[in-house]
């Protein structure tokens, strides 16, 4: 979509809105009725499905809306392509929680909506919110939400979101205005019901996101480009891949039914869940390279083979799943509980472009399919006393297969926890069909165990510090090599680590910082950076009779030298390699955040030390990251 497609319709929604809110100013005058954000609640099921019927306002605070990774639906740190909304793996490593059937392509889950965790709404007034984010560099991110109550009971929201970004590297980054590199549209439509003796509560959330990627493949070096340092043209380098793109389309359905039996000591439930993704892997000009003077000789260049077809590719997944989880929960002063019995049936449907012949240009398609139904049982216990203590354990087995095990003790803000999780491989490391790519493997489950201890509190008024350690292990560990294909090791994936996070206030100084260690000697095949810093430096005050509340400061981001994974967008699988180390770079952002009334904004000059140290940095191997660029954004709240 261009950009003026962008700005007209934040224009509509903001005209629109305008007026909505000038009709309703001239209401409050003569009524004197206000709505603000004490007035426009939000809750999440879970709280109510564990008896913590909690609305609390909405979150109108500026901290770290400048910081790229609150831009998302996620905001853990992600390796990604570069850009934003490209394709992402969690740069730290996370305990896997899903069990069972899964297809495994995930590199687009920080972006999509969580059916899980959608935040549902209790209005006084129809609220809406307005989020727009413009990078010098053709950065985009757009959001229009819109919710209200129908009733006082019965509360109905839409939200629309855009991502995009124009491409940075290669012969299409030169005309960057009318080549984009990205395209990711997303909706979510919510509705909150609660009956009038409080009995019955519904939760229900449908989203779809649709993803266009164009693929690169990355820079491609040449023959004196032996160090990453020498890759550093941006739109001079040339790249390996000139018509290929990943389309990625799903489709969530979610509905939490609550009806209580004995007020909060029994209550049953029930949730439906219905999820589809396809993805489609598209390369419409194969580069072969004609080495030498025998034309009859080609090489195919950055994939290891063509199957099916020697002039195009057209991989097709898609991937079908409907749970049906029936259970009971309950809760008093002292405990809660909650017990549940889940099915699950999937299917898998493999497609892939053949040509005829080679000579040919009739394509065929071939296909394969397969269905899966499996059972879990699962339950949680809490016990606790007030907010000084607690103990909790929770579990989930899959019938004849995988389980998650997972215990956690608290003393005040001391805490120690233990995880073992087997399961079994997903979809895309079991089988594989591709133009470029065939494997069907018969791995064992892995295990993954850790154990950790950490402290989370206040010292004394101005400082907040959360401090956590562990210990993995991880047997049987799947990985993709660098061939591109899964493997999996005998042995055992061992590491450790630490991370701290620390507030400390001096009067209207702040200063955040975030630190995480992990060491990977024993675990060769798991690539994390040894460290990994973010800093933030800030003056918060109010200014213009206080009209006007801001932060000025400045923020650095930093991770060390490693051999990050690389990317393949055939499979959309990261890989381990060891031919391209990322070095450690230090970016630095400078950002002014503001709140004037009902408009919160920011204006930030990223990468701000670009050229100054090294002429470029590297996210991924032969995935450069931003240059400097002037950003800013807004988020526009309506309460009436």
């Amino acid at each position: 979509m261009k950009r003026k497609t962008y700005t007209y319709i934040l224009l509509v929604f903001g005209l629109l809105l305008v007026g909505q809110h000038s009709f309703a100013q001239i209401i409050d005058d003569s009524t004197k009725l206000f709505y603000n954000p004490k007035t426009t609640l939000q809750l999440f099921e879970m709280d109510v499905l564990e008896g913590r019927y909690k609305e609390i306002p909405i979150d109108t605070t500026l901290n770290n809306y400048h910081n790229e990774r609150f831009w998302y639906n996620d905001t853990s740190f992600y390796q990604h392509l570069g850009n934003i909304g490209t394709a992402a793996q969690p740069l730290l490593f996370e305990m896997p929680y899903k069990i069972g059937v899964r297809l495994g392509k995930n590199v687009f889950d920080r972006y999509a909506y969580d059916p899980y965790r959608v935040n549902y709404f209790n209005t006084r007034s129809p609220y809406t919110h307005l989020y727009y984010i413009q990078g010098g560099r053709g950065e985009q991110v757009f959001e229009a939400l819109h919710t209200r109550n129908i009733t006082p009971r019965l509360n109905v929201g839409v939200a629309y979101q855009i991502i995009s970004a124009e491409q940075q590297i290669g012969a299409g980054a030169t005309t960057r205005r009318q080549n984009g590199l990205l395209n990711n549209k997303a909706v979510k439509l919510f509705s909150h019901y609660r009956s009038k003796n409080d009995k019955y509560d519904l939760f229900a959330n449908y989203s779809y996101m649709k993803v266009e990627q164009i693929e690169t493949g990355g820079i491609r070096p040449g023959v004196n480009d032996t160090l990453p340092e020498l890759l550093f043209r941006y739109e001079g380098e040339d790249v390996w891949l000139s018509q290929a793109v990943n389309r990625e389309a799903r489709h969530s359905f979610h509905a939490l039914q609550i009806y209580k039996l004995a007020k909060e000591d029994l209550k049953v439930y029930h949730a439906l869940d219905w999820r589809r993704q396809n993805n489609e892997y598209v390369d419409d000009a194969l580069p072969w390279a004609t080495p030498g003077t025998d034309a009859t000789y080609q090489r195919l260049l950055f994939y290891p083979q063509a199957l099916f077809s020697r002039t195009r590719t057209s991989d097709v997944t898609t991937y079908n799943e409907i749970e049906n989880t029936w259970g009971m929960t309950g809760n008093n002063k002292l405990s809660s509980y909650r017990a549940y019995v889940r099915l699950r049936n999937a299917s898998m449907d493999y497609g892939v472009l053949q040509q005829v012949r080679q000579d040919s240009a009739v394509f065929q398609n071939l296909r394969v399919d397969e269905a899966y139904n499996q059972v879990f049982v699962g339950g949680k216990i809490r016990l606790f006393y007030k907010n000084l203590a607690e103990l909790i354990g929770e579990g989930e087995y899959q019938l004849a297969g995988d389980y998650r095990v997972v215990g956690t003790a608290r003393i005040g803000g001391a805490y120690a926890n233990l995880a073992r999780v087997l399961r079994s491989p997903s979809l895309v490391e079991r089988f594989m069909l591709s133009n470029h790519f065939i494997w069907d493997n018969d791995f064992d489950n892995s295990v993954t165990d850790r154990i950790g201890a950490g402290y989370v509190g206040k010292i004394g008024e101005r400082q907040f510090l959360r401090l956590n350690g562990y210990y993995t292990n991880i047997k049987r560990y799947i990985y993709f090599g660098e061939e591109f294909q899964p493997y999996q090791l005998s042995g055992n994936q061992r590491f450790w680590g630490a991370n701290l996070q620390h507030h400390i206030r001096f009067g209207a100084l702040h200063f955040e910082n975030f630190a995480a260690y992990t060491n990977t000697e024993e675990a060769d095949k798991v690539r994390i950076p040894e460290w990994l810093l973010e800093s933030k430096l800030y003056v918060e005050t109010s200014i213009f009779k206080d009209a006007l509340f801001s932060q000025l400061g400045m923020q650095l981001t930093m991770a060390s030298r490693y051999y990050a994974d690389g990317y393949m967008p055939v499979t959309q699988q990261f890989f381990v390699q060891d031919a391209f180390p990322v070095q450690g770079y230090p970016v630095f952002d400078v950002f002014l955040n503001g709140d004037i009334k009902s408009v919160n904004f920011f204006l930030k000059m990223s990468h701000v030390n670009y050229d100054l140290q090294e002429p470029v940095y590297f996210v991924t191997p032969y995935y450069p990251g931003m240059r400097r660029s002037f950003t800013f954004g807004l988020k526009w709240f309506f309460f009436d």
